[in-house]
Formats: structure tokens, C-alpha cells, sequence
């Protein structure tokens, strides 16, 4: 008798595809403005650019140190004593991974154990579902509820258990765009403390705000030898593709980390890390400029949806936002934002792909401002026609 096996393993099982490049190709397909993927239509500076030319020209094309090209651990750990006064060894205490995407796949494989539980504040960034799922681990989803998309503190620590290994937290929070305060981290912080937990923050739009201060949990009382903290280039300096994040964290735990990080990745692009070794030279005025432009962005599609007859909320922090599309008629956010692309020609992000059940974010999209003025006021007046075609189809 032949025995069958299922191909794939259990843990795929609840997998989709990642939404927000289904809603790229989608884009791609009819011709539209994609305001659903997060990576900027506009130049990175030409600082960096040269400075990669002129990496590849010297022949720095073979493997990094696994953990990270010296300069660039260098560079990271001067900028976190800078800005937040965190002392950072980047012999120990440092490892640069291929964008902030993997150092969370590579932080949870190195610290969680199957059975264990990870608390993830909802909505939450895609990929956080899939890599708890990944590690064996259970989701534990506290709603930051809306309007201002606070958690209500009794919830979170309800969440905490004896089984409660990590918390994912993500300052400046995408998709929402809240930028955690420094009480609602204290808060975190404490339950941490108390639960014997790790703080792995997803810090990657730090540079991106436009209200509030970001505070590193790390830097509270008694987190730096509990926290881990995720950020990268990816975002601050325009360059997605590249694939180059950092996760900074205690001695013990980096050691775990780096193992895990060799043998899945070996080692970020040799070149670009010593770009952006470049990169975190360039200082205040550059993210203050980063910042500024950013909020023109924020503001001139803020205005269109409005206009245009969405309810959008208004972000402090990185470049997205969260609307309301009831008014629309579309019971599901999927069908919506399949119809707009084809039929208004802008892309966005169904609502439900950011929650843990699909039914929390059927009444919602996610766009994107990350483009230039001019596309955006493009995709403004793209957007102006959505409630009369609506009402076509679903009168």
C-alpha cells in the first residue's frame, strides 16, 4: 500500500501570497498609479549612488563579513549613539541583514520556540503573521483601536502570558501611521519586564514622522538588554531594491541571531552596505529635509482623498494611510480595490490584508504617498471619479 503525504508543510497552510505585490501586478496590468506598494518613484540621493559606483569600481564585489562590512556597523552603531544616545557595540551587538524583512524572520527563528507566543499589535505590517507561523509560534493580535488607533492597556496585558516570549512592536506604524508614545511604550516595557519578554521593534520609517518623538524601546529602563531593535536603509534613503537592514541587540542574543542570519541569507550586498555606510553621514539636515518633504507628500493626497470622497486618516509617521471606504458600497475591500485599479487606474492595499481576521479590515485601503507631487495629484484626480463609478455598480 502507498502511503501519501501532503507536498507542502503545515505551516504554509495559511499562507497567501503577499497582497501588496498582488496589488502591484494588478497595477501593472491595467496601466495604474500604484499607490499600494511602499517604494518611492523619485531618485535616491546621488551621495549614495555614487558612493555604491564607486564600491563596485574598487572591486568590493565578494562576500561581506557575514555579520556586516565593519564600516557599516561602525556607521550604524555612531548614528544610534547620535541620535538616541545608545551605546552600540558593532563587534558584538550589531548584525546587517538583507533588509528589514529577513532581520525579523531571522530575530523570531533565533529566539522563539514552537508553542510559544508572540503578542502582535493589530493592524500590523503583512509579513508578521506569516513569520510567527514560520517559527511554530501562536499570534497573540491587541487592537490598536481607531480612531487613534491606541491599544487600550488592560487588553494588551491580558494578551501577556507565562507563554509570552516577544512582543512585535512597529514605531512609526505602518499601515496605521501612529508613532508610539513614549507612556504607551513605558507600558510595553513593563509587561516585558514582568513576563521575562523580548521587544523586537520594526523601527524601519524612524526618519518618517511628521507628529510625536521616536523613542527606541531599547532605550527605556531595563529594555536595552531585553530589545531588539530592526530599522534599515530601505526607507530613510529611497532605496527598496537594495536590501540592506540592521538589527541591533544585546551580546546573547545577537549571537543566536547571526546564526541564523548566515545560513539564511549569508550576507547583505557587499557594495550597497558600504554606500550606506556613506549613507548615515549625511545628518540632520538630510532627515530634516526628509521629513519636510515627506509631509507635502502626506498633505497633497490627504487633500485629494478627501476630495475625492474617502475618509482618510491623517498619519504621524511613515508615508501611508489608512481609508474608510464604506461609503463606496463595496462589502469587501478585495472587490474594492480590484475595481478601483481597473477602473480608476490607482492601486491600493485591501484593509484586511493588515489583520489578523479579514472581516477587522473589510472597510478599508491602504495608499501610499511615497511618490512625487506630480504623480500624486495625477492619482488625485484619477481618484475624483470613485464615488460616481461606484454608484454604477452598486446601486
Amino acid at each position: 500500500m502507498r502511503v501519501t503525504r501532503p507536498a507542502l508543510a503545515r505551516r504554509t497552510a495559511g499562507f497567501t501570497e503577499s497582497v501588496i505585490r498582488e496589488m502591484t501586478r494588478l497595477n501593472a496590468r491595467h496601466g495604474g498609479i500604484n499607490l499600494a506598494q511602499g517604494f518611492p518613484d523619485f531618485a535616491a540621493p546621488a551621495e549614495i549612488k555614487e558612493a555604491a559606483k564607486r564600491a563596485i569600481d574598487a572591486d568590493v564585489n565578494q562576500y561581506a563579513i557575514t555579520w556586516g562590512a565593519p564600516s557599516l556597523r561602525r556607521a550604524i552603531a555612531a548614528s544610534y549613539r547620535e541620535l538616541y544616545a545608545m551605546d552600540v557595540d558593532p563587534e558584538t551587538m550589531l548584525t546587517v541583514t538583507c533588509g528589514a524583512t529577513e532581520a525579523m524572520i531571522s530575530t523570531l527563528l533565533a529566539i522563539v520556540d514552537p508553542g510559544d507566543e508572540v503578542v502582535v499589535l493589530e493592524p500590523f505590517y503583512e509579513n508578521y503573521g506569516p513569520d510567527t507561523a514560520i517559527c511554530g509560534a501562536v499570534p497573540v493580535y491587541v487592537p490598536l483601536r481607531p480612531p487613534d488607533n491606541v491599544f487600550d492597556p488592560d487588553e494588551l496585558r491580558r494578551a501577556f502570558s507565562p507563554r509570552t516570549k516577544a512582543i512585535v512592536v512597529n514605531t512609526p506604524n505602518n499601515p496605521t501611521g501612529r508613532v508610539l508614545r513614549r507612556d504607551e511604550l513605558a507600558i510595553i516595557a513593563d509587561l516585558c519586564r514582568e513576563h521575562g519578554a523580548i521587544a523586537i521593534t520594526d523601527e524601519i520609517y524612524e526618519h518618517i514622522r511628521y507628529d510625536g518623538e521616536h523613542v527606541p524601546i531599547a532605550t527605556l529602563p531595563g529594555m536595552a538588554e531585553r530589545t531588539v531593535t530592526i530599522s534599515g536603509a530601505s526607507k530613510t534613503f529611497s532605496v527598496t531594491g537594495w536590501r540592506v537592514g540592521w538589527i541591533v541587540a544585546p551580546p546573547e542574543l545577537t549571537a543566536g541571531i547571526r546564526k541564523v542570519h548566515d545560513f539564511v541569507t549569508v550576507g547583505a550586498p557587499a557594495p550597497l552596505q558600504e554606500a550606506v555606510a556613506v549613507a548615515l553621514a549625511l545628518g540632520p539636515s538630510y532627515r530634516a529635509k526628509l521629513a519636510r518633504e515627506y509631509r507635502e507628500r502626506r498633505d497633497i493626497l490627504h487633500a485629494a482623498l478627501v476630495v475625492a470622497g474617502f475618509s482618510p486618516s491623517l498619519p504621524e509617521g511613515a508615508y501611508y494611510m489608512l481609508c474608510d471606504i464604506s461609503r463606496f458600497g463595496f462589502p469587501d475591500d478585495t472587490a474594492f480595490a480590484h475595481w478601483l485599479v481597473r477602473e480608476a487606474g490607482v492601486a491600493g492595499v485591501p484593509g484586511s490584508s493588515f489583520y489578523s481576521r479579514r472581516e477587522l479590515g473589510r472597510h478599508l485601503i491602504r495608499f501610499t504617498f511615497c511618490k512625487t507631487e506630480a504623480l500624486l495629484r495625477e492619482a488625485g484626480e484619477r481618484l475624483r471619479r470613485t464615488e460616481e463609478l461606484a454608484r454604477a455598480v452598486t446601486r
